[in-house]
């Protein structure tokens, strides 16, 4: 049986399409036309090992919040469908990610129960590229959480270079 999912979302903003198989090789296409995302987005599927396909149109010419918000939120919830009831899937799971100078650990739990423990340090700048904030980072991982229904801690224990800092975030 494939665990797979799809969903599609449309809002005043967005328009967007995510698929995702969970026991995927880490084949990933992606276009959300927010380039750092794109990035992030394709190594969570890498790392992963999910299959992931997203597409996305957005109100770009406001910014990227809309188009990073709403992905996310599709993201869950295509994870959720994916997994399912669970049968056959750790419930368990985590990673330590070194990424040069960087270390981060997340811990997951399918538990049903959406829920998000997320630090990293002070002093992040206000975006990584012309248009990622770094607060989106927390936003991303709050919305998959909660429709993903999900507990997730997030956690970095050091790192300078806030693009490292975050992808290693994702990886994990």
């Amino acid at each position: 049986m494939s665990k797979s999912g799809r969903v599609e979302r449309a809002t005043k903003e967005t328009k967007v399409l995510v698929e995702i198989g969970l026991d995927g090789v880490g084949r990933t296409d992606v276009s959300t036309g927010v380039g750092f995302y794109d990035h992030m987005l394709a190594s969570f599927g890498k790392h992963g090992l999910f299959d992931l396909t997203v597409q996305v149109e957005g109100d770009l010419h406001i910014d990227a919040h809309h188009t990073v918000e709403d992905t996310a939120i599709a993201l869950g919830q295509a994870f959720a469908q994916a997994a399912g009831d669970k049968t056959g899937t750790r419930r368990f799971g985590d990673a330590t990610i070194p990424m040069d100078e960087c270390l981060v650990q997340a811990a997951v739990d399918l538990s049903g129960r959406p829920y998000l423990v997320h630090t990293e340090p002070a002093g992040a700048p206000p975006s990584i590229g012309p248009d990622y904030a770094t607060t989106l980072t927390r936003h991303v991982f709050e919305s998959f959480t909660t429709h993903a229904a999900i507990a997730l801690h997030v956690i970095v224990h050091g790192g300078r270079d806030w693009h490292h800092i975050t992808e290693a975030q994702y990886k994990a």
